[in-house]
């Protein structure tokens, strides 16, 4: 007989992520009573029951006003199957109440019907939808993202496969409450979802977790965490926009917004912006910063030395025959640091055919990097490349976790690197990011879609940050918030 999985890495193989009582709480309250009599609810990726007894509450003491609530809960882990029978137990002997446990894999069940499969098992129309779906990847190549494809879904994370089902299943002006990490906002990987949500739904409310490690403070999640909801084929109106630091609740406020400020009308990727207070940022608000990296002549992109298929023509530190390599270890304080010694990434690389076409002119860039780690301060770190730094080196190269500010894969003028580092360090493009970037990852997709100053304005401000000896985040600031000046 073989014995369970521990606990633990059953969680990590399926991508579960259990639900707190009090944001259970939270999310079951943001349904409004709708004019039905009977309520049909789904809770897929049920787990131990949070979100449906949460929801039961309400229900129970009246708040919900049902003649009769049926409850549809997928678990495909039996092994949690006890648990959440012991959950709708409370509720057995109501007799507006029935439930249902399903161990059956929800997308299968779904996409089949959805689809129209001939051997598909018929589901309702479902009035309510309360999701805390689980977060993994899936394959290309997997039967799971088959099934989405036949049901008209192209998605590359389980949570989003769930909730996009979970709408296709609701009837019109059905309700959906879901906590999902924040990616899906923006990034081309969820273009489809968000036009697949945008087009069915209404969005009701969001309500942001600030902190990326408090909400589920006992699973290692990285991303920030937003709850949404869905009203299917409703009309769109305002939005209201919610945030707390932690899953307590206690510092949390509110606030509405017009949907033009959460997705922007001539944004042509959709990406979702979560405001985090009622004021407009100086990035939306100053008539100088309306310029896309087109206007200004200048290219963005990841870094092209992927480092373990080049590790074979890989140096610590430089010699003969080798171009300097950065990574983000070199970005310090607005300016590149090389070659360091006793580092544990090389400082060069090889410089012959293999390497070549994955080199630059050595010339003046703006680096971005790609990653933050968990709590880290700023999102958007920006530093400049001097080409002085690398005293007769012909090349550069840049690894993978670098984004790179170019002119057609050459260096950038001097003046317009500098302005573009400053530019990017202020506190207000930092904070504007975050509106619609949630995990820890800066992408050149997300630096293409920003806003920038006009070119002459940046080679200004170059040429001003060229003449102080040091640029303190205050000094930054004051000199950006004064551009229309």
């Amino acid at each position: 007989m073989l014995k369970a999985a521990p606990v633990s890495q059953r969680k990590s193989q399926l991508g579960q992520y259990f639900t707190p009582p009090e944001i259970a709480e939270f999310m079951a309250n943001l349904f409004a009573q709708r004019v039905d009599t009977q309520c049909r609810l789904l809770d897929a990726g049920a787990g131990i029951g949070a979100l449906s007894a949460a929801f039961l509450e309400r229900c129970v003491s009246r708040e919900l006003h049902f003649s009769s609530v049926e409850i549809d809960a997928f678990e495909i882990d039996e092994q949690l199957h006890p648990s959440l029978a012991q959950a709708f137990e409370k509720y057995r002997h109501h007799p507006a109440v029935s439930t249902k446990i399903r161990s059956a894999d929800f997308i299968h069940t779904a996409a089949d019907w959805i689809s129209g499969s001939f051997f598909a098992e018929e589901l309702p129309k479902y009035t309510h939808a309360i999701l805390n779906p689980p977060y993994r990847k899936i394959r290309s190549n997997s039967e799971h993202r088959a099934a989405l494809r036949r049901a008209g879904i192209e998605t590359v994370n389980l949570y989003a496969a769930f909730l996009a089902l979970a709408l296709a299943l609701l009837d019109e002006h059905g309700q959906l409450a879901a906590i999902i990490p924040r990616s899906f906002c923006n990034g081309p990987y969820y273009r489809n979802f968000r036009n697949f949500i945008l087009e069915r739904a209404a969005i009701r409310h969001m309500h942001l977790f600030k902190s990326r490690s408090k909400a589920f403070k006992d699973d290692d999640v990285l991303q920030e965490n937003i709850i949404v909801l869905l009203e299917r084929g409703g009309q769109q109106g305002p939005i209201r926009v919610s945030n707390s630091t932690d899953s307590t609740f206690t510092d949390l406020s509110t606030h509405e917004h017009p949907f033009d400020r959460i997705v922007f009308t001539d944004d042509l990727e959709r990406f979702i912006h979560v405001p985090t207070s009622p004021d407009r940022s100086l990035v939306e608000l100053s008539p100088s910063i309306r310029h896309s990296l087109s206007d200004l002549r200048v290219d963005v992109s990841t870094g092209p030395v992927v480092d373990f298929r080049v590790r074979a023509h890989l140096c610590h530190m430089p010699r003969a025959g080798t171009a300097p390599l950065l990574y983000p270890g070199h970005c310090r304080d607005g300016r590149t640091t090389w070659p360091l010694a006793g580092a544990k990434k090389p400082n060069a690389i090889q410089y012959n055919e293999h390497t070549r076409k994955w080199l630059y002119p050595n010339g003046f860039y703006c680096l971005v990097r790609r990653f933050s780690s968990k709590e880290e301060k700023r999102r958007i770190v920006a530093s400049v490349v001097d080409p002085a730094v690398f005293a007769d080196a012909s090349l550069l190269g840049f690894e993978n976790h670098l984004n790179v500010f170019h002119e057609n894969k050459r260096g950038l003028p001097e003046a317009l690197a500098y302005g573009l580092t400053v530019f990017l360090n202020t506190t207000a493009v930092d904070e504007y990011f975050r509106r619609f970037n949630g995990h820890t990852q800066v992408n050149a997709t997300d630096l293409k879609l920003l806003k920038y100053p006009h070119r002459d304005t940046l080679l200004e401000l170059g040429k001003w940050a060229m003449q102080q000896e040091e640029l303190p985040q205050p000094m930054i600031d004051e000199k950006v918030r004064n551009l229309d000046a």
